[in-house]
């Protein structure tokens, strides 16, 4: 058959289909709606409604992220590295709010935690969110994601958490521990936001995802940070304080024995102590050491000023070398 033989039984059948469903008439009727209202709302919707008005846009410079209100008199929470050196953000309330100044209270790089400040008269009535205990939280939790990625309105993701204990490098090199693991989709835009259990509560604030490929977007491996770490700096940012943090001065690698000490910064309490590279860390302040991360997470436990007993393995004999802790440097 000739092409335009076929394009005309082609055009032919078209217009017989619409004769069929509209009944003959030249214009296909409009099909109506079902009654019975609106659907019931899931339990992903009903966290997004409850947790979404207190969830903002923060806009630095032409860096965009997420926060989160978590007093009424205007103090939100959100990333370190969303808002960098900054003194000043912008922040946005609800998908068509306007954008109202935030002062940048304080930074604490080590925990990649930033508290804001607004003027509550310019930004409204605000939405707190409560805080859960996240040392309750266990995997296979049911956990909402809200956040402004890549620059999209107020965006729900949702899934469950996928592991605990994880740890990330924080934006000043450290180690954060306690993180938990999602697979709520967390895209560039949704650091700083928070992620919720299914009351709307806080367990975490999200940071970092893992990518593949040569993309950046989400491959299902979020992390957050605790809320309990949210709640353990708040005070200190909400006054413009420096957050101190316990520092040892080595760096491990895993070992058959524990963790084996790779190298001691020079200046650092452990090269004052006498630690050296070679060394496997046994225990540390009455606690087993199985793995590197056991001796992070104990530093991270601790203040700076405390002393600790380490214990190692050196030449195949056992050796306990007092340590006290310093202020980690700033880098």
């Amino acid at each position: 058959m000739p092409a335009l033989a076929l394009t005309a039984a082609l055009a032919a059948l078209a217009l017989s289909g619409v004769a069929v469903l509209d009944g003959g008439n030249d214009q296909a009727a409009v099909l109506p709606a079902s009654g019975g209202g609106k659907l019931a709302p899931s339990q992903i919707g009903r966290v997004y409604q409850s947790a979404g008005p207190g969830v903002v846009s923060v806009q630095v410079g032409s860096a965009s992220g997420t926060g989160f209100v978590v007093r009424s008199d205007g103090t939100i929470v959100t990333n370190a590295h969303v808002v960098g050196s900054a003194r000043t953000a912008q922040v946005r309330f609800g998908d068509t709010g306007r954008q109202v100044e935030a002062e940048v209270r304080g930074t604490d790089p080590s925990s990649d935690l930033a508290v804001l400040h607004v003027d509550p008269g310019s930004s409204g009535p605000l939405r707190p969110l409560p805080l859960a205990n996240s040392d309750e939280v266990s995997v296979g939790d049911s956990v909402v994601a809200i956040g402004h990625p890549f620059g999209l309105d107020r965006t729900a993701t949702a899934g469950i958490v996928s592991g605990l204990g994880r740890e990330i490098q924080a934006p000043d090199g450290f180690q954060i521990d306690k993180v938990i693991q999602t697979d709520a989709p967390i895209n560039p835009g949704n650091s700083g936001g928070p992620l919720l259990d299914a009351r709307g509560r806080v367990v975490g604030v999200n940071s970092q995802i893992a990518t593949g490929g040569a993309g950046n977007g989400s491959v299902g491996i979020g992390f957050a940070i605790p809320s309990n770490k949210v709640r353990e700096v708040l005070p200190a940012l909400s006054q413009g304080q420096h957050v101190d943090h316990a520092y040892l001065g080595v760096s491990t690698a895993p070992s058959a024995r524990g963790a084996e000490i790779q190298s001691v910064t020079a200046g650092s309490p452990a090269q004052s102590a006498g630690l050296r590279g070679g060394d496997v860390i046994v225990g540390f302040d009455g606690h087993q050491v199985t793995e590197p991360q056991d001796v992070s997470t104990a530093v991270n436990a601790l203040k700076p000023g405390d002393r600790v007993q380490v214990e190692v393995l050196r030449d195949g004999q056992r050796h306990t070398v007092a340590v006290d802790l310093a202020t980690r440097p700033t880098p």
